[in-house]
């Protein structure tokens, strides 16, 4: 009875040893590769993150994540004011700060979480349009505060959004061509060949991928 107890638990156990390791070969090698393969070979753009990179072949960020364009922040000054040689996204009021672990610098989303009739979220927006229509008037281009449209007082409801209106990107196009010393028309060009339609034709609004769009305009300011 004994020799066959241990028989068999030796049987049990040899079983189960097999079942783990081709378990393992197939979930933990066969299967990933298989996955990653497939995503490289069909989608490997998305399945590297979506990456941009600039002339120079170097990665600059995701077309899939918003980033903001800033001066370095001054001494005491509680946020840094914008750098108005590039093409600014839309406002991100909803993003957090990371408190827990301060070691690392974290991109956190979230939304304003206020109502339309919320009075700091309305002074937001007041002061919003108010620097929009500042920033972006020229010398030969004057911006009326019922040209600006409302991504660009607005923040997306992750804070996130990589996207802004063809209007607010046109907008834009004067300083930014005075800022870096381009002729107008050639920065109207550019956010020409930026801009995406709506998908199918039908779905969505058509857009401006900010970051996509600045790296090119770096690229042609440097030629």
């Amino acid at each position: 009875m004994t020799d066959n107890t241990v028989s068999s638990t030796a049987r049990v156990l040899g079983a189960g040893l097999r079942a783990l390791l081709v378990l393992t070969l197939v979930c933990g090698v066969i299967y990933p590769l298989a996955v990653t393969g497939v995503a490289q070979a069909l989608f490997s753009d998305k399945a590297n993150g979506s990456e941009i990179k600039d002339q120079e072949g170097r990665v600059v960020g995701s077309s899939l994540i918003g980033q903001r364009y800033d001066l370095p922040p001054k001494d005491g000054e509680e946020a840094p004011a914008p750098d108005l040689r590039w093409f600014q996204p839309r406002p991100s009021n909803g993003l957090g700060s990371n408190s827990v672990n301060t070691q690392y610098s974290l991109i956190l989303s979230g939304a304003t979480n206020r109502s339309g009739d919320n009075e700091e979220l309305i002074q937001w927006v007041k002061d919003a349009k108010a620097a929009v229509v500042e920033d972006n008037s020229t010398a030969t281009y004057k911006v009326r505060a019922a040209d600006v449209p409302a991504d660009a007082v607005t923040s997306s409801g992750s804070g996130l959004d990589p996207d802004i209106s063809p209007a607010y990107a046109k907008l834009q196009v004067h300083r930014v061509a005075e800022r870096n010393s381009l002729d107008v028309k050639e920065v109207e060009d550019l956010v020409a060949e930026h801009t995406t339609g709506r998908l199918l034709g039908f779905m969505g609004e058509p857009r401006v991928n900010v970051l996509e769009l600045n790296t090119a305009l770096g690229d042609l300011a440097r030629d």
